[in-house]
């Protein structure tokens, strides 16, 4: 039996922390845990911000949060866990764009911190103090990384894309007033 290193202990922390962070947040959005919303109230936020349908939309990102979170800190299935996890990150980030970069004017910083944190361990993987390493990494094997973060990029690029044409179109039917009163 070898001894734990510091990069075992640091991958944990990492784990715990970036898992924990995203499952709170997704159960937020699926059972309205933590005050939330629920699937009811994040789907009409969905809907409002061009994510449609706006039900099922709560519901995709409530699972890639929640599951990919609780599925990062426990270490398990850790390539798919942390592209699931990104995916749904980049999707908030996507929403957050026109207010800048600063969490504090209600920009993408924290959306991003969270997905490259979430990607960052899907490619480095769990450490040995985890359930990947306990059952022999079935699930982390290394062609796993490039095929679940190369599925993700596509399914959140169509999506992303698909709600940007949305906002875009709904604009483009607005008119902004020509002279102030």
């Amino acid at each position: 039996m070898s001894c734990f290193d510091r990069r075992d202990l640091g991958l944990l922390l990492l784990r715990l922390g970036t898992g924990g962070v995203l499952a709170a947040h997704g159960t937020q959005k699926l059972f309205g845990w933590f005050g939330g919303h629920g699937l009811e109230g994040t789907g009409q936020f969905m809907e409002s911000v061009g994510y449609t349908p706006g039900r099922a939309s709560a519901t995709a990102a409530g699972v890639a949060e929640a599951g990919g979170g609780a599925l990062l800190a426990l270490g398990l299935a850790t390539p798919a866990a942390g592209a699931a996890a990104a995916g749904a990150m980049a999707g908030a980030a996507a929403v957050h764009v026109p207010n800048g970069f600063f969490a504090q004017s209600g920009g993408y910083e924290y959306a991003v911190t969270l997905g490259l944190a979430a990607a960052g361990l899907a490619i480095t993987g769990p450490g040995r103090l985890s359930f990947d390493h306990a059952l022999g990494h079935v699930l982390d094997r290394g062609w796993m990384v490039p095929a679940a973060l190369g599925v993700t990029a596509a399914a959140t690029a169509l999506v992303v894309g698909a709600r940007n044409c949305r906002v875009r179109a709904k604009r483009e039917g607005e008119q902004e007033a020509l002279f102030e009163e």
